[in-house]
């Protein structure tokens, strides 16, 4: 593994119902396997990994996919929504095992419909870094508070490179006032690609973003037909500097 490169991907797999509108697990397993598992992964993230309604119970085997991808599966119980949940809200996290794990957190989002982001530091190459996992709101409005409360709780934290990835459900490539950096308070930048719908990508929903003095390089988006079947959104995936 190249120091300094930390490899990341984010998928929303939106309860294994697929584009076709079939709800299929095992299918967005095996899309894992083939399409993501390859690119020898540091951190992989899920949105939408559990149900829906309480208790939110978990849909995968968390632990055949980190098998698959050689990660290890997250299972702490204060990022798990409850017993029968695997993440928080559908938020799951798989880490490298060269990634010594320091502190994780829950960041509670306000909103119509319950969000929630999860925070992982971590030491790579003995430098810390924080990796934020997280699943926004549809509504603009209520975006700009969520990240305001992100920026929140990274100002409580020490400074140290922050990487956020998942599903922040903006459209917009710029990002708009919910990445502005006296909102957030650090300036997570990052290119963009389309992801949604996986059938024909339109937006770039979700993101792969850092601050400095790190940066996002190599973003793509994973495109196969198993993975446009497997979910509405298909993966992002890039390479993060950590200098």
């Amino acid at each position: 593994m190249q120091a300094g490169q930390l490899r990341c991907a984010t998928w929303n797999v939106h309860r294994a119902k697929g584009s076709d509108g079939r709800v299929d697990p095992g299918r967005v397993v095996e899309a894992i396997d083939h399409s993501l598992a390859p690119l020898d992964l540091h951190v992989l993230a899920l949105q939408e990994a559990d149900g829906e309604c309480p208790p939110h119970a978990g849909i995968f085997d968390v632990h055949d996919i980190a098998a698959r991808t050689k990660l290890e599966y997250i299972d702490d119980p204060a990022l798990r929504w409850g017993p029968n949940s695997d993440g928080f809200l559908g938020t799951i996290l798989f880490m490298s095992s060269s990634l010594r794990r320091t502190r994780a957190d829950v960041i509670d989002l306000p909103g119509h419909c319950h969000r929630g982001a999860v925070s992982v530091e971590v030491t790579f190459d003995k430098r810390p870094v924080r990796i934020i996992s997280t699943h926004l709101s549809l509504s603009q409005p209520l975006r700009i508070v969520q990240m305001r409360v992100i920026g929140q709780y990274l100002c409580r934290r020490p400074p140290m490179q922050t990487i956020l990835l998942g599903d922040l459900n903006e459209w917009r490539p710029w990002g708009g006032l919910m990445l502005n950096r006296r909102l957030v308070g650090t300036a997570l930048r990052g290119p963009v690609c389309r992801t949604f719908p996986s059938t024909r990508p339109l937006f770039p929903l979700d993101r792969i973003l850092t601050d400095a003095p790190g940066e996002v390089r190599q973003l793509r988006a994973v495109a196969s037909v198993e993975v446009s079947l497997a979910s509405d959104h298909l993966p992002l995936a890039a390479t993060v500097t950590v200098p």
